[in-house]
């Protein structure tokens, strides 16, 4: 196993990439999708049922652990690899995104950003530097540089004040990280959904230099067409032969989409929130399990899923537990969502070495067109 952080891409399908980013704690196969573990959980799993699902990596938030049960106290306990039983790569986010959508009374500076926490209201203040101790105390795999990210939509004027901020700031993150061998800092391009300042940033990170770069700055109310806009253009300013994250995204055809057009990394909390509150993912879209026409349907979910819920449960199992409001039918269904979400990383990598991305992306599209199977 590699001592050292590195990437190498093995396959290019048009836009599309496939690849291994090496760490001291495991390889990543890319396209990577990296279920989110918020406050050192992935919410209704078990470390090792999530490892079973195909996950390489897990994301972790600056922002919530900060806050609850600090950063200092993971440390002490061993750091969050220890503390949480996962003992594969884990990247941690900035809190710059939470901070945005969480944190009440946000005071921003060119220092850093003053907040009240959502919690209890305590005060806190996050800067670049407080950033990457938090991350380095956590002991994260991959750092993400701390950011500000407007809410769109938003005047061009504010995105590019907001832009320029975080490349400064991304320069003292930078020099913040050190020399941390084993260790990766990403640097994360803004702009919004304006090309040039988008160029702008790039050209600034790229300036700096990073062990990977994050497309930030999306899936923030633009829209999926927005979106894809952007993503048409923006991967391909960031460097060739470095892994590119796009930040809380998403839907299965948001991540299809996105690795068409050149991004190699994902997360986002759907999956499980979606397990939580009764929605299931599935090769030909979605699934309300609440709904009436599944209590007599002794069907599985997905009868080509090998996951525990597919293969040991039916259908009106499913309705009955979530309407009884029993765990099991969130560990269920977030252990299938999961389950497919990686299935779906596994056959866009498969699909770009054999040079066939295209007819992959064309079935995708006509079996969830299909739509779901109906009740027997």
């Amino acid at each position: 196993m590699s001592t050292a952080f590195g990437f190498t891409l093995n396959a290019v399908d048009g836009m599309a990439r496939t690849g291994v980013i090496s760490t001291p704690r495991g390889e990543i196969r890319t396209p990577a999708f990296m279920p989110v573990g918020t406050a050192a959980t992935v919410k209704a799993m078990m470390p090792e049922s999530v490892k079973a699902t195909g996950a390489d990596i897990l994301l972790g938030n600056t922002y919530h652990l900060m806050l609850r049960p600090t950063a200092e106290r993971i440390d002490r306990l061993g750091g969050l690899h220890k503390f949480m039983n996962w003992d594969g790569p884990i990247l941690t986010d900035s809190g710059g995104f939470q901070v945005m959508s969480l944190a009440d009374l946000r005071k921003l500076t060119e220092h850093g950003v003053t907040f009240r926490s959502h919690v209890d209201g305590s005060k806190h203040e996050l800067t670049p530097e407080r950033s990457m101790e938090i991350q380095r105390l956590l002991g994260s795999d991959i750092v993400m540089c701390f950011d500000e990210c407007p809410a769109l939509p938003a005047t061009d004027d504010r995105v590019a004040e907001s832009m320029r901020l975080s490349m400064r700031w991304a320069a003292r993150s930078k020099e913040a990280f050190g020399d941390r061998p084993g260790h990766a800092l990403f640097g994360i391009q803004q702009g919004g959904v304006t090309q040039h300042l988008r160029a702008e940033s790039a050209e600034a990170l790229t300036a700096i230099g990073f062990d990977g770069y994050a497309v930030g700055g999306l899936a923030v109310g633009e829209g999926q067409e927005a979106m894809f806009g952007v993503l048409d253009y923006a991967p391909a300013m960031l460097p060739h032969d470095k892994p590119r994250y796009l930040m809380g995204v998403g839907k299965p055809d948001d991540i299809v989409g996105a690795v068409k057009r050149g991004i190699d990394m994902m997360d986002c909390v759907l999956p499980s929130r979606s397990g939580r509150t009764g929605q299931a993912w599935t090769r030909r879209g979605q699934v309300n399990i609440k709904n009436a026409r599944h209590q007599d349907d002794p069907r599985p979910l997905d009868e080509d899923c090998t996951c525990p819920a597919c293969r040991s449960y039916s259908r009106a199992y499913l309705h009955h537990v979530f309407r009884t409001g029993e765990m099991i039918s969130g560990m269920l269904l977030t252990w299938h969502n999961l389950h497919y979400y990686q299935e779906l990383m596994s056959g866009m990598r498969t699909a770009i070495a054999q040079n066939r991305f295209a007819e992959f992306e064309t079935a995708f599209h006509a079996l969830r067109a299909e739509g779901d199977i109906e009740p027997i």
